[in-house]
């Protein structure tokens, strides 16, 4: 049995947006057990609160979004992944702002701050869902699947017709030690003409070669080289594991994705509620199916934010 974690502290992160280019903060502090991942914003007197759950998802074009009315935070899926990746069960991310800070475009900076945040054990024990039959979701060429496995697992492959990228295909076994050695510092990745395009929809205003991979026709436009030779096929588990938390609890199974994205990721995470039947709970003190299958990590545990102080950064 495996005890739910939060932190011991607050900590803090500031930086630019990287679709917005707003300069913007975030501050994750620590939660009761069994309050899950939520997003919350102080507006006046009073606590905005979105839950990450595939119940507040917005859109997903070139990042993920969640939306609770008007409260919208975008590009929530690295804070998520360094959350998940790191077994953080139960945290209030508080934001400044409408976009989650780029950073370095990985999730290692997160990771870092929240490593610094000590993170502890609480007192009530983790639940999991665990898969008992596939699940399959496709489109096209582009498909995701999760089947049967003792232990946490994902198998991803790509194919990019760039001669630095082409086909490559990753194993990985989901432990914090592999995700924060192999995956957390993995940094998204982009095309020189998808930047112009984005540019022109008004998004990845913030982005930059200091928080991107950029690719030209032919090479890399970084002055810096990878960081690994299969850099992007990593950012694209690190993508998968912060969106397959919008579940609200961990999955043991086996996750195989080819030409996958956050779409795809989220479209499986709704098949798999959508399915109870192909999978079970475990561990002493696991909530009944209906609970995970209508969970929406009630906002009602977020008014002890208000005992705590905003303490952003200077920005």
């Amino acid at each position: 049995m495996r005890l739910q974690h939060t932190l011991s502290k607050s900590v803090f992160l500031s930086g630019i947006g990287l679709h917005s280019g707003s300069l913007g903060s975030i501050a994750i502090h620590p939660a009761p057990a069994n309050t899950g991942i939520i997003f919350v914003k102080q507006v006046g007197d009073t606590i905005e609160a979105c839950p990450a759950t595939i119940q507040f998802l917005g859109q997903t074009d070139h990042c993920t979004t969640l939306q609770f009315g008007d409260f919208q935070i975008q590009t929530v899926e690295h804070v998520l992944s360094a959350l998940a990746g790191l077994e953080i069960d139960n945290a209030y991310v508080e934001l400044q702002g409408h976009e989650i800070p780029a950073a370095d475009g990985s999730a290692a900076p997160f990771v870092e701050i929240l490593q610094d945040g000590a993170p502890i054990a609480q007192e009530e024990p983790r639940s999991y869902i665990k898969i008992v039959q596939p699940i399959h979701v496709e489109d096209g060429q582009r498909s995701i699947s999760v089947f049967p496995s003792a232990l946490p697992h994902i198998s991803y492959f790509i194919d990019f017709p760039h001669p630095m990228i082409q086909q490559q295909d990753y194993q990985h076994s989901c432990t914090p030690q592999e995700f924060t050695r192999n995956i957390s510092s993995a940094r998204t990745f982009a095309f020189r003409k998808e930047v112009e395009f984005l540019w022109s929809r008004g998004l990845g205003l913030g982005g930059s070669l200091n928080n991107t991979v950029v690719f030209s026709e032919t090479g890399l436009v970084n002055e810096d080289d990878l960081r690994f030779h299969n850099e992007c096929i990593r950012h694209k588990v690190l993508d998968l594991i912060g969106d397959l938390s919008l579940i609200g609890f961990p999955i043991i199974g086996h996750f195989q994705a080819k030409r996958a994205g956050h779409l795809l990721h989220t479209q499986l995470v709704r098949a798999i509620l959508e399915n109870p039947d192909k999978w079970i709970t475990l561990n002493a003190g696991t909530p009944e199916k209906s609970h995970i299958i209508n969970r929406t990590a009630e906002t009602s545990a977020t008014p002890s934010l208000l005992e705590l102080q905003p303490a952003f950064l200077s920005v």
